[in-house]
């Protein structure tokens, strides 16, 4: 057996692993946003104890593209099976990247901005509602590529079905 032989016959499951990969990439900027977001909030609690509840609301906020990622993930996951075409499992690839690459770029930049923005909090609390839109505009963007994906992945039953 060659090797265009074996892709044809086992590149569907080959292609479809990777748009789960693909979409697992939103995780990995939701991480790195998290841990900006922790650091900084780590140097406001210990001086100020009570606003640890708002820091963590700006904290929380990288985390949603992972979760979008893990969604997006779990549906091509459960499209995957050992005999499924070629054709297929490339499009189930292209279905994980708007969500992977976009989900990756925008939890970094918005952990950065919502690191920012407990800046805001330290120096007057009341203008933190301010912080948390700012972070949440960055959110447009995932929230958008999460819908590419879902209707990419929506296609593909209408598609192959």
């Amino acid at each position: 057996m060659n090797f265009a032989t074996w892709i044809v016959e086992h590149g569907g499951v080959v292609f479809g692993s990777v748009g789960v990969v693909a979409a697992m990439l939103a995780a990995i900027g939701s991480a790195k946003g998290l841990s900006i977001v922790g650091q900084a909030a780590s140097g406001l609690v210990p001086e100020e104890p009570q606003k640890f509840g708002k820091t963590l609301i700006l904290q929380l906020l990288p985390g949603t593209q992972g979760l979008y990622g893990f969604v997006i993930g779990l549906l091509i996951l459960l499209k995957l099976t050992g005999d499924i075409p070629l054709e297929q499992g490339m499009y189930l690839a292209a279905v994980g990247m708007p969500i992977g690459f976009v989900g990756w770029g925008s939890a970094v930049s918005q952990g950065k901005v919502a690191a920012s923005s407990i800046g805001i909090l330290a120096k007057n609390e009341s203008q933190t509602t301010k912080g948390i839109i700012y972070s949440v505009m960055v959110e447009t963007y995932a929230l958008l590529a999460f819908v590419i994906s879902l209707l990419l992945f929506f296609k593909f039953t209408s598609f192959f079905a």
